[in-house]
């Protein structure tokens, strides 16, 4: 039977050998901990305590700034020792809550829905307040991606199972030992939508999760769990989304606009236990691996902590690394320290001895076309990213760069080694901040 995929794509070396056979590590949080108050989509969260005051672990921080926002929790007990800037994965300074860990985790009580008896308000409301987010790397509220304007006409709620970026084995491990929690997690999601069916997606270089997934839901009628082709960028939304249902969306719709609902694994765990036990969105899995870390594995880590304190349990370096990165190696943040703290979107610490981007020279363009056939959003990225060089923006709006998705397949085809997603996405933070004024 043909694999479920999409037009375009590359096939890089994955590099998840190194993480995927270890099980998930727990890791407590050190002396201090940073919660920034901007983890999300939307604006900032606004904090509700100041300095001196005691905290709860699991006692809510931050309040959601406006309907497109996220509250934040303490994932410590605790003293506010600031509400200051601080440094993040992306190089900004963010306002953030810094609270001293007293080692204690002292927790609030939880009170967990009464899923038999509760309406979709309520089950949208518990989401809302657990401060949930899409956890795959992007921050939407979720409870604003589960309100769709009309919502009898969702007709899939799919569970983005890809994880095709490389190395990252976060999701893998979690469906590998908790596959419980996403299925009840996309039946909460499915009560919410009357006429949907849910689907598993999840690429074919897991075939023990797909075999997992289906003895689970082998009795839900509402349920199928579907094998996508091993393709990056597969988990892209709009990428799956047309592998799973045929339909196409482009930037200026959302899934909703096709019929879908789309999350991630954490995102959809998270649900199941802010529903089921009433607790908030305070932690998630991290994936610390690369060449140059010693001992590389999933970390279940609370949001808060350092990522130097991660990388020690690691083991550390091997050798000291060319490249840091934050998130994948095609979609992430290269970073000059790891003083910077897990948010809800952290998903991987990645660690390099060699730096093959810098190493390489760029050379002109040989109108090869290697770029147009790998790009997903079926765009040019060769012309587009001229335009963004020249500063071209009424061209570069004609050759339509705004449905760009920054995967990054132009720049890894390209046999001359052109900085393509970096120039096209310079170019597209200009159209959206003009966009936005």
């Amino acid at each position: 039977m043909a694999k479920l995929t999409f037009v375009g794509g590359i096939h890089p070396y994955d590099g998840k050998e190194l993480s995927k056979d270890k099980p998930i590590t727990e890791l407590k949080a050190g002396s201090v901990c940073v919660f920034p108050l901007s983890q999300h989509i939307g604006a900032p969260a606004k904090p509700l305590v100041q300095k001196g005051d005691t905290v709860l672990r699991g006692q809510k921080i931050a309040e959601a700034g406006s309907f497109v926002s996220a509250c934040i929790y303490s994932s410590v007990s605790g003293t506010v020792k600031a509400i200051e800037p601080r440094r993040v994965a992306s190089g900004d300074e963010v306002m953030s809550i810094i609270i001293e860990n007293d080692g204690q985790n002292t927790e609030v009580e939880y009170q967990p829905l009464d899923i038999q008896n509760a309406t979709k308000e309520d089950i949208l409301n518990c989401v809302k307040e657990a401060g949930i987010v899409g956890m795959g790397g992007a921050g939407f509220p979720t409870h604003v991606k589960l309100s769709p304007k009309d919502p009898d006409k969702i007709e899939y709620v799919i569970a983005n199972c890809a994880e095709c970026e490389p190395y990252l084995t976060s999701d893998y491990r979690r469906m590998i030992e908790e596959p419980e929690k996403l299925v009840n997690g996309l039946k909460i999601m499915l009560l919410l939508f009357d006429k949907a069916q849910g689907i598993i997606a999840v690429e074919d270089n897991k075939p023990d999760c797909i075999k997992i997934l289906k003895d689970l839901t082998r009795n839900e009628t509402r349920i199928s769990v579907r094998a996508l082709q091993t393709k990056y960028p597969q988990g892209g939304e709009r990428s799956l989304i047309f592998a799973t249902t045929g339909r196409k969306i482009n930037s200026s719709m959302l899934p909703a606009d096709v019929g879908c609902i789309v999350n991630n694994v954490d995102t959809i765990t998270a649900i199941e236990r802010a529903v089921l036990e009433g607790v908030p969105l305070m932690e998630r899995i991290v994936t610390v691996t690369g060449d140059a870390v010693k001992d590389p594995r999933n970390y279940k880590v609370p949001t808060g902590m350092s990522y130097t304190e991660i990388l020690e349990a690691a083991g550390g370096f091997k050798e000291q690394p060319e490249k840091i990165i934050c998130g994948g190696p095609m979609m992430g943040n290269a970073i000059y320290s790891t003083d910077i703290p897990v948010t809800k979107t952290s998903t991987a610490l990645l660690a390099f001895t060699k730096d093959e981007v810098a190493a390489s020279e760029p050379g002109p363009c040989i109108n090869c076309g290697r770029c147009l056939e790998v790009c997903p959003g079926r765009v040019m990225p060769s012309r587009l990213a001229d335009a963004a060089e020249h500063f071209d923006e009424e061209t570069f709006l004609e050759l339509n760069g705004m449905e760009c998705c920054e995967c990054g397949c132009c720049s890894f085809i390209c046999p001359a080694k052109r900085p393509l997603t970096q120039q096209i996405k310079s170019m597209r933070k200009i159209q959206l901040a003009k966009r936005k004024k």
